[in-house]
């Protein structure tokens, strides 16, 4: 669990007196990191009783072309680039921005996987 509250340290770096302490409502999930792999999906209550479906590994994308908007299901090969953060390229994690090779050509994801528990994508030219 994440807590997500205001910081104690103000930008100055000086100490700020909390008027209340840590509440529940402020709690936040880990990342989900979602892998190439075998589909593998959980579903998590968030807070007000609401779920959320998540992805923990997938291996087939929604792939969009934008010339003449036709959607394919193709499988993932691997990720390419990803400008969040260089070292996931090479744990091959999926998140949203992430560029992927796939099998008619590399593809930028546009959904949140972590979020939306599927992976929809954008082909590029």
């Amino acid at each position: 669990m994440q807590w997500q509250g205001e910081s104690v340290r103000k930008v100055t770096g000086g100490r700020r007196r909390p008027a209340q302490m840590k509440r529940r409502a402020e709690i936040g999930g880990a990342p989900t990191e979602t892998h190439i792999g075998e589909s593998r999906t959980r579903i998590v209550r968030t807070f007000g009783g609401n779920r959320l479906m998540i992805a923990l590994r997938a291996n087939y994308a929604n792939v969009t072309n934008p010339r003449n908007g036709e959607t394919k299901r193709v499988k993932i090969e691997t990720v390419e680039k990803n400008t969040a953060n260089p070292n996931y390229v090479r744990r091959n994690l999926l998140n949203k921005g992430a560029i992927i090779k796939t099998e008619i050509g590399s593809a930028r994801i546009t959904s949140r996987p972590g979020q939306d528990g599927i992976i929809n994508a954008l082909l590029l030219e």
